[in-house]
């Protein structure tokens, strides 16, 4: 087969979704020694993919950016050049008029399940037309797709029950952690561990989430259940890992009307470091006291995931996938519920014991999930698609 892969999320550009994307075609491409790729790449992202194999893989800069006109009207015609046999769209965002038989990953249906007007810049009117192009693409892509990749049996469930879809179109291939972030502590040594965490001004034990700032990650509600943890126990400081944009410069804010965020201050309760490499990454979890996803809605949940992978103990929402993810190795709150997550944050930060135990256990959770298993299974899908073709 030819097989052409929407890559313009590849990498850290992606944020979440980059990293499935990356994994995805990396692993694909080591372990797929039959079948040739075209993997299609924005012009910020193009230099990211190295091509090993030129034979079997070619890649194409593509200046179509996401969810605009010019990916609906443009890309089917880049796609259709190529005489490809499959396409993957690893993102709902599938061209409507796709000339190709095509698999689509569907991560969630938060855009369904949780429309909001603070998850966007737009306004009212702007974000209803928005949203109902959103549920048209999508519905499109659900309903033309040859298989329907999930990321967990709970997206697969929420996909049958909205979109009506038989059982058998839809397939369950869970993502993996990052080799990049499986790092043997040694490698860095306990002065390169200090400098790194004093450069971001993290001076005191800390609780560590690590993420995008979207209103459905629930950070606002992190943030106030901090402001009355640290009455209590003040020698605690909060860190919020995810690239600067619009949502974190409105957490910033916030955190700075309740006194717990100053620009470069040392005496800042709660950090937010920006952007923060694979390579550094592990530091942060690894020096944490705890992680905690507070999120109200996840199609799979990969952060807590990485946080076990470099021995950090998980508190975790108790909502969608996540319990699925994350199963016995982590504890969990009701994420609506202020009191249900002070009394498991606070019982995390007095019981060592506890801690070390989810440790223990988290070391095992992760071993479920690989994305070299993730790979063998989408080449399975686009197998399975040939055969129906034929």
């Amino acid at each position: 087969m030819l097989i052409g892969i929407d890559a313009r999320f590849y990498g850290p550009i992606g944020k979440g979704l980059g990293r499935y994307v990356q994994e995805v075609i990396d692993n694909l491409i080591e372990i797929d020694q039959v079948n040739k790729y075209v993997i299609f790449l924005g012009k910020e992202n193009f230099a990211d993919f190295k091509i090993v194999d030129s034979k079997r893989v070619k890649k194409i800069m593509i200046n179509i950016g996401w969810y605009g006109f010019k990916e609906q009207l443009l890309f089917p015609f880049y796609i259709w050049r190529e005489h490809l046999d499959l396409m993957h769209f690893p993102h709902f965002n599938v061209p409507i008029a796709c000339p190709v038989k095509f698999v689509v990953t569907i991560h969630d249906l938060i855009l369904i399940k949780y429309p909001t007007l603070r998850a966007t810049t737009l306004n009212w009117l702007f974000y209803k037309i928005k949203n109902l192009a959103y549920k048209l693409i999508i519905s499109s892509a659900i309903k033309h797709s040859q298989k329907i990749i999930a990321v967990s049996d709970f997206t697969k469930k929420d996909i049958i029950s909205q979109f009506k879809v038989l059982s058998e179109k839809v397939v369950v291939t869970y993502e993996g952690v990052a080799e990049t972030l499986i790092q043997k502590q040694q490698n860095q040594n306990d002065l390169e561990k200090k400098d790194f965490l004093l450069s971001n001004k993290i001076v005191k034990p800390y609780l560590l989430y690590v993420g995008n700032g979207y209103p459905h990650k629930n950070l606002e509600g992190l943030i106030k259940a901090f402001q009355i943890i640290i009455k209590k126990y003040d020698n605690l400081q909060l860190v919020l890992v995810g690239r600067k944009d619009y949502f974190y410069k409105r957490l910033k804010e916030y955190a700075e009307e309740l006194n717990l965020w100053q620009e470069n201050s040392i005496d800042s309760k709660i950090i937010f470091p920006d952007f923060v490499p694979d390579n550094k990454l592990n530091i942060l979890y690894n020096q944490a006291l705890f992680y905690i996803f507070p999120s109200f809605y996840e199609g799979f949940g990969l952060p807590p995931l990485e946080a076990m992978a470099n021995g950090c103990p998980v508190i975790s929402s108790n909502r969608t996938s996540l319990p699925e993810i994350l199963g016995q190795a982590s504890n969990y709150f009701n994420p609506e519920d202020q009191s249900d997550m002070l009394c498991q944050i606070e019982r995390l930060i007095n019981d060592s014991d506890l801690r070390k135990r989810l440790v223990k256990l988290g070391y095992e959770q992760i071993k479920k999930y690989s994305w070299k298993d993730c790979a063998k299974k989408t080449l399975e899908v686009y197998e399975n698609c040939l055969k129906i073709e034929n």
